[in-house]
């Protein structure tokens, strides 16, 4: 099978480096408008071969979006209006209600499947591919009353067996509120502590050689790029607000506690938030 991948950085290279692994695809066709990542993916043998957009899109089985949400919104009504029956185009968005609306009416609406694996790292360009980055980690198809079955056997199989994912499926209304809480506001939360840290402090070697297991796994979502989490808080921004003013809520509940020297009211709130280990392994 050659599969064509858009967009080679650390989500593309490591989709189309486990593909390969797999033996899912044969052939992988990459796309980037960097011409820089395309020559360190051809050099890494992430992909066969680069082409441009027209020509990748009419080479293969399966067509995969891995740019930032913004660029999706923009080139999938492109890649559908090339799409022939028998072909199915995934895309690997951490946004979903904004990408299906965009393309709710195209004629060939029912060969695309949304679609997010909820795997990454805080890295990005094609050197940041990692082998086996989404397996066992959760792959979500939404809305795919709205896609072709045999395309969503398709997408079904590249996540399961390709990629070795669990799947989950779900509407895109869902997928966006559920992704701004777990997802998107742990980046928020990162960017505001990398701020407010950098702010207070002068004499930044001295404070990153304190800085303990916690701040830094806290801390390290906030070296995520920009061009990739911008957009994703802009397209997903209502649900996005309305996790943040959650957070805020509960954060103003603990600073008061501290601030009134609360000691049980600051053991309560402590113990609630435990109730996570129950959730998270």
């Amino acid at each position: 099978m050659t599969v064509t991948v858009v967009g080679l950085g650390l989500i593309g290279g490591s989709v189309a480096r486990d593909l390969h692994r797999s033996g899912f695809a044969h052939s992988i066709v990459g796309v980037d408008s960097s011409r820089e990542n395309c020559t360190t993916a051809l050099e890494m043998g992430l992909v066969g071969s680069v082409a441009s957009l027209e020509e990748a899109v009419k080479a293969a089985e399966v067509v995969i979006l891995a740019v930032p949400v913004n660029v999706i919104v923009k080139i999938l009504p492109k890649v559908l209006d090339l799409t022939t029956p028998g072909q199915t185009v995934i895309d690997m968005g951490s946004t979903k209600q904004a990408i299906t609306e965009v393309v709710k009416q195209h004629p060939n609406r029912y060969r695309f499947v949304a679609a997010h694996p909820m795997a990454g790292t805080e890295r990005s360009g094609p050197t940041a591919a990692v082998e086996r980055l989404f397996e066992g980690r959760i792959a979500i198809l939404c809305d795919i009353a709205d896609s072709a079955p045999d395309a969503v056997a398709e997408a079904k199989r590249l996540f399961s067996t390709g990629l070795r994912m669990n799947i989950v499926t779900m509407g895109a209304a869902a997928h966006d509120i559920h992704a701004a809480y777990i997802s998107h506001l742990s980046h928020v939360i990162s960017y505001a502590l990398a701020l407010t840290t950098l702010d207070k402090e002068r004499d930044v070697n001295t404070l990153f050689s304190m800085a303990g297991g916690g701040f830094s796994s806290t801390a390290r979502l906030a070296k995520s790029d920009a061009t990739m989490w911008t957009p994703i808080f802009l397209q997903n921004r209502d649900h996005l607000l309305e996790a943040i003013a959650a957070y805020r809520q509960h954060l103003d509940n603990l600073a008061h506690a501290i601030e009134q020297g609360d000691e049980i009211k600051v053991n309560e709130l402590i113990g609630q938030a435990n109730r996570i280990r129950d959730l998270l392994p």
